[in-house]
């Protein structure tokens, strides 16, 4: 798929990763839509940046954990800028503590921004990429959902359902030329990280990945682009860590 005058909509797409998604693919030629919970200085720094580059910007404001608002950010996109092409979902957040203490209320919001928000953006945007006959959506979910990491129990869970999630869209829409995949991040500069210490994190780095860096919003969206445009490549989970997951001690 050639970005140049394609639509995208990035939730999540405000800060972190899905604004560096954002401007990555506003700079191979993509009209963008970011989506957040709130229209604040940082969405204006993210129009700001893709419009820098001669493309279009709309903030979307919806919580997209909530049918109704999936559904209107899909709507809100396709009045503002015509159509969407491109779907990649990068809203979400840490869930910390283990099975014993994440509250019941924290598990719910956890699947409501990883999973159901998927789901509900997925129902939303699929039918117009099918009357295009083409279509590239791109989820986000974790080494946490591929290997267990100590006191995240809700957020293991749902980074594990993304990539199930995106096998099973992947099968379903394969016939409409509609590619699902996704990415695994592993340890990477946003504010994600911020609550771990700087000697855990120069633990991490010094004994579970082998490049012994962080990795970057810009490396990331990258292999969001990439995955997007590649028109022979569906259902697949693409690790991008440091080799943190090949690592068995």
């Amino acid at each position: 798929m050639d970005l140049q005058g394609k639509v995208a909509l990035v939730t999540g797409g405000t800060k972190g990763i899905g604004a560096a998604t954002a401007i990555e693919l506003a700079s191979h030629g993509a009209d963008v839509a970011i989506n957040g919970r709130h229209d604040d200085e940082e969405a204006a720094r993210t129009k700001a940046a893709v419009e820098a580059l001669g493309r279009r910007c709309e903030v979307v404001v919806a919580d997209v954990g909530r049918a109704e608002e999936a559904t209107r950010c899909v709507e809100d996109t396709i009045e503002r800028l015509g159509t969407i092409d491109v779907l990649v979902h990068s809203a979400g957040g840490g869930v910390p503590g283990g099975v014993l203490e994440v509250s019941p209320e924290a598990w719910q919001n956890a699947f409501d921004v990883h999973v159901h928000a998927i789901f509900h953006m997925a129902r939303a945007a699929v039918p117009v990429m099918k009357s295009k006959g083409e279509g590239a959506i791109v989820l986000i979910s974790s080494v946490a959902g591929i290997r267990g990491v100590p006191i995240m129990a809700a957020y293991q869970v749902v980074k594990g359902a993304v990539v199930q999630f995106t096998r099973a869209l992947a099968m379903e829409l394969a016939d409409d030329n509609i590619r699902v995949n996704a990415v695994a991040p592993g340890i990477i500069t946003t504010r994600f990280h911020d609550a771990v210490t700087p000697e855990r994190r120069k633990h991490n780095l010094d004994n579970r990945v082998p490049l012994h860096r962080e990795g970057t919003t810009e490396q990331v969206a990258s292999m969001i682009r990439e995955i997007a445009t590649n028109d022979y490549v569906t259902g697949e989970i693409v690790v991008i860590d440091g080799g943190l997951t090949m690592r068995i001690a």
